[in-house]
């Protein structure tokens, strides 16, 4: 099975529950104050749907068409109307979300103002108590975070956690210029900062570090302390090549590749690589800068002869810790020299925590919190022009998932991209459960209720607003996949 189906399906089946929790608890809370709920799907179903209980065969195996296939009507009542035959369950073919149609509420699957107008019924919507109608819309949010919560805590139980613990990693942090003009030096450990320590190297300790305005490292095995501002943009801490800091890596090789540049070179398994071509290296991160550059280089050039120069280089290596070898290599199109590098793992133990089904609550919450909460501080960069492109449509939260079947990622993943429909869905935006909620808060201090039409068009400038950011995320996936934009 390719890769790229399996990420699509871990994708799919992520969103599949992710959509079906989420209306579910808008659902629930229609149902339990006696709301009636039209259509409950999941997935979009614009022009046809792959499962509805309308089709004459489900109808027919629940006794709703009679011997001549006939749809047998709902029962007229003496006003005209005919009774409620129930909700419509169904599942659409645009895995783009889907939705849960509430009668007499005013949202993306209906809008008839005329309609509107004639008094408001027992089982609709619009005549519900003001509370009511908050808890229906906030229930797909809680739902989502709720889920999360429950996540996490069944990950941690069932698997515990690891991580390699930044006061392990012996060989210290390789930063950038920028670190560097702050203080901080090559082979650091990171220790802590003013908000507490440092657990394991993601993005929460580049956060930490992003508001800290003390850091305490250990240096030639003493601490030092290094002072920062307090508001370094995190997003120009991790665009920058290289990044702000990374694990510093010993360039030893872990494996050699049959066939490559390094093979026809003689290199060995335990090689320790000391500079390609002109340029010393004293670590894997300086080795990938290096051999980014040459990548680069070919680029600019015009013709065969140019990039066989540019490919053309040497390695040199210390073996059994005491001969220096240089070796001459043709580097391949990708500027690839054929070795495996060694990682973090080599050279620090991994620190596991087994939890109970007590201590797996209070560890799960905090996860999720931390995640939110990171989520929430990131989201300010969105409104900047690089962090505009930094965007990211289906295909970039696809590619998020592991290329092979791994459960314990897939509900991590499935996880934060519930924390993230929770937030996405309570932001203030009308046509999301966001910009609802505000108008019912509205309601709720002011007394007075937001006019039929003035919702109407809330809803169509909002859902301008959606497809627009969907439009420019989705779009960004396309420009970075023909490399037209990094």
């Amino acid at each position: 099975m390719s890769i790229f189906l399996i990420k699509a399906l871990q994708f799919i089946l992520a969103i599949t529950i992710l959509v079906a929790l989420h209306e579910g608890g808008h659902f629930f809370f229609s149902k339990l104050f006696g709301v009636r709920v039209n259509k409950f799907y999941i997935f979009f179903d614009y022009k046809f749907s792959l499962f509805s209980t309308k089709f004459n065969w489900w109808r027919r195996l629940r006794g709703k068409v009679d011997s001549e296939r006939k749809v047998i009507p709902a029962k007229k009542n003496e006003d005209g109307s005919y009774e409620y035959e129930g909700t419509e369950y169904g599942l659409g073919w645009i895995p783009l979300g889907g939705y849960c149609q509430i009668e007499g509420m005013i949202d993306e699957t209906q809008h008839d103002i005329e309609k509107l107008k004639e008094p408001a019924k027992p089982w609709e919507f619009r005549g519900k108590p003001c509370w009511q109608r908050l808890l229906i819309m906030i229930g797909g949010v809680l739902v989502n975070f709720l889920l999360a919560l429950v996540i996490y805590c069944g990950v941690f139980f069932a698997w515990g956690e690891d991580y390699y613990a930044v006061k392990d990693m012996t060989y210290g942090m390789k930063f950038n210029e920028q670190a560097k003009e702050l203080g901080f030096k090559d082979g650091d450990i990171l220790l802590r900062s003013n908000d507490g320590d440092f657990r394991g190297f993601d993005a929460t300790l580049l956060r930490n570090i992003s508001t800290a305005t003390e850091v305490t490292v250990k240096r030639e095995g003493k601490e030092a302390k290094v002072s920062l501002p307090g508001n370094l943009s995190l997003l120009e801490m991790l665009k920058t090549d290289p990044v702000f800091c990374r694990p510093f890596l010993p360039a030893d090789i872990d494996t050699v590749i049959p066939g490559t540049a390094a093979a026809k070179a003689g290199l060995l398994k335990g090689d320790k690589i000391l500079a390609l071509g002109e340029k010393n290296v004293d670590s894997w991160n300086e080795f990938q800068y290096e051999s980014g550059r040459i990548a680069d280089a070919l680029g600019d050039c015009k013709t065969k002869a140019d990039s066989l120069k540019v490919l053309t280089t040497s390695v040199t290596v210390l073996r059994n810790k005491k001969d220096t070898i240089t070796a001459n290599v043709t580097l391949d199109n990708e500027a690839h020299v054929g070795v495996g590098m060694s990682t973090v793992g080599d050279y620090c133990k991994v620190t596991h925590i087994d939890h109970s089904i007590i201590s797996c609550i209070p560890a799960g919450i905090g996860y999720a919190m931390d995640m939110l909460g990171g989520y929430v501080s990131d989201l300010k960069y969105v409104f900047s022009a690089d962090g505009a492109k930094q965007l990211g449509g289906f295909g970039a939260i696809g590619s998020m998932f592991p290329p092979v079947w791994d459960w314990y990622m897939f509900w991590m993943m499935t996880a934060f991209l519930s924390i993230i429909l929770a937030f996405m869905n309570i932001l203030p935006i009308p046509a999301l459960d966001g910009g609802h909620v505000l108008f019912l808060l509205f309601e709720m201090i002011t007394g007075k209720k937001p006019g039929d039409k003035f919702m109407v068009y809330a809803e169509y400038v909002g859902m301008g607003i959606l497809f627009a950011l969907m439009f420019l995320a989705n779009l960004n996936d396309i420009l970075r996949y023909f490399g037209i934009m990094y």
